[in-house]
């Protein structure tokens, strides 16, 4: 099921979720929320994200987002008791597409990733970008090809290029990579 366009964005309807509503904050409806990218600016005040919880989308005003340890903490329009934020946890926080930046030259987000396909620079098909996992150091790709699995870190000695065009990661094995 496509997820309901935003009633202020016409025709928009290509949600992308940046985060996870990890836990509550405090006894007046702060949230505690995990960005998937740490540096992202998607979730500001007054911005209007959609909660994506237990099967069912719903549209929700940020009114005020500080930044706390390796989270953000946020207040949304309607949520002002801890019992209220109880009932958010769990849910993903999503924003349109188009409010994404523009990634720069040989860079994705983690959705453009899924799915492409990787080969080295010799030619040699690795498999598909399954999962990609954001850890403290850099980003890893779980690329799978039938059995196999492979874990390719999205570093600048490993990845080549990204073509997003192509939907193909080129990837230089430095030794022990694919054993």
């Amino acid at each position: 099921m496509q997820p309901p366009a935003n009633p202020e964005r016409p025709g928009d309807a290509e949600l992308i979720a940046v985060g996870r509503i990890v836990n509550t904050h405090g006894l007046r409806g702060e949230m505690r929320v995990q960005m998937f990218n740490p540096d992202s600016t998607a979730v500001q005040p007054e911005t209007e994200v959609v909660l994506r919880h237990k099967g069912a989308d719903a549209p929700r005003r940020v009114r005020s987002v500080r930044p706390h340890n390796r989270v953000l903490l946020v207040i949304l329009e309607g949520c002002d008791s801890i019992d209220q934020a109880e009932t958010l946890v769990g849910a993903e926080v999503l924003v349109p597409k188009s409010d994404l930046p523009a990634p720069g030259p040989n860079e994705a987000y983690h959705f453009e990733l899924e799915g492409m396909t990787v080969v080295t620079t010799s030619g040699e098909e690795l498999g598909t970008v399954n999962e990609v996992m954001a850890l403290g150091s850099n980003d890893i790709c779980i690329v799978r090809n039938g059995e196999r699995e492979y874990l390719i870190p999205m570093i600048a000695d490993v990845v080549k290029k990204v073509d997003r065009d192509a939907r193909r990661l080129v990837i230089e094995p430095v030794p022990g990579l694919l054993d």
